[in-house]
């Protein structure tokens, strides 16, 4: 199979990790028999930069000529003075939008030699998390009309939601289940929202078509005490937008460290751009000591997502699994223990997928 992926390393210590989660790529290419063509385009301040502006027209064009699309991280404290409109940050939200990316997966995974690092070690609660937050990433009171009256005293952000939009969202949670442990938690405020009765509604009619699914609905508050006390209960929670905002922030943390945290923003058709959840981190940008894992676990889920190809998926997080068991960890991970580089946490994955 040929792989044909656009690559925006971006800012800050993105062009490092994206190094290690291409050499990875390349290693699975190998193992696998697959052929591997990058087209690489710039995004964020370093498009600044150069083009005078966060997303030129040429990146978008080449993201949507590919199969699937790498991002490292955009922004920094260098173009803090920019106007909104031109932020780097803002590339990222013209890239969700220019590719039609409705659906952000943030999975958030415990691994077994890193539980003593989550914030749960003391109330024995880290063991076993292993969840999935589907996020409905274009509609919305993000997406809603956002209006201030004439004397500025008053605001108002409408939440809108279509049973169509719905009714996408829930379909993506569902098939993600059906790969996993087969239980969707769907999130709303149903007892306050009219917007969350319409939600319940169309996810209940979705799960007729999966009655291997196990459906069950929370209202948001409760879900955030749930994450805390027992996230193990958890397997695929599908939320609207600004819910799943919070909850997948929530959930990021409950692991750990965000430089382990991979994430994709998908359309229907198994497009994807797969990214770190983790900034660009420009304090430690140039140094080789990031957490490129994040990013290695992305290239994991564009394999399975965007490919299909599980089996080389598996053979990514096996060997991140057993990098971690071996002892290898970045700053980030180290404790008081001794921590590697950026390339030596690299190496130690691609040479347990090369074995």
């Amino acid at each position: 199979m040929k792989l044909r992926i656009a690559v925006v390393a971006g800012d800050g210590i993105g062009p490092e990790i994206v190094t290690e989660a291409l050499k990875v790529m390349e290693t699975v290419c190998k193992r696998f028999g697959h052929l591997l063509s990058l087209d690489r385009r710039l995004a964020g301040g370093c498009a600044y930069d150069v083009f005078g502006q966060c997303l030129p027209d040429e990146t978008l064009e080449a993201c949507r000529s590919a199969d699937a699309v790498l991002l490292g991280a955009v922004g920094g404290p260098r173009w803090d003075g920019l106007p909104g409109a031109e932020r780097p940050e803002r590339a990222l939200l013209g890239l969700r939008a220019g590719l039609g990316l409705f659906c952000n997966l943030r999975p958030a995974k415990v691994w077994k030699a890193l539980e003593g690092c989550s914030p749960l070690k003391e109330t024995h609660t880290a063991s076993g998390i292993d969840l999935l937050v589907v996020r409905e990433l274009t509609g919305g009171i993000y997406f809603g009309e956002h209006r201030r009256s004439a004397d500025g005293r008053a605001a108002t952000d409408v939440m809108a939601y279509s049973a169509a939009e719905v009714e996408r969202i829930a379909r993506m949670a569902f098939d993600g289940a059906m790969g996993r442990r087969r239980k969707v938690t769907s999130v709303d405020k149903a007892n306050v929202l009219e917007t969350s009765r319409l939600w319940r509604e169309i996810v209940d009619a979705v799960a007729h078509d999966y009655p291997e699914v196990e459906l069950n609905h929370m209202y948001v508050d409760n879900a955030a005490m749930q994450l805390v006390r027992a996230p193990a209960q958890f397997d695929v929670l599908l939320t609207e937008n600004m819910f799943g905002d919070i909850l997948s922030d929530e959930a990021s943390q409950i692991t750990g460290s965000i430089g382990m945290l991979p994430s994709a923003s998908m359309r229907a058709d198994g497009f994807g751009m797969y990214e770190p959840i983790h900034g660009s981190a420009p304090d430690i940008a140039g140094k080789g000591v990031s957490n490129p894992l994040a990013t290695i676990l992305s290239v994991a889920m564009m394999l399975r997502h965007t490919f299909g190809l599980s089996a080389e998926a598996d053979a990514v997080e096996r060997a991140v699994g057993q990098a971690l068991d071996d002892g290898f960890r970045t700053a980030d991970i180290a404790g008081s223990g001794s921590a590697v580089s950026t390339a030596a946490m690299g190496r130690a994955v691609c040479d347990r997928i090369a074995r």
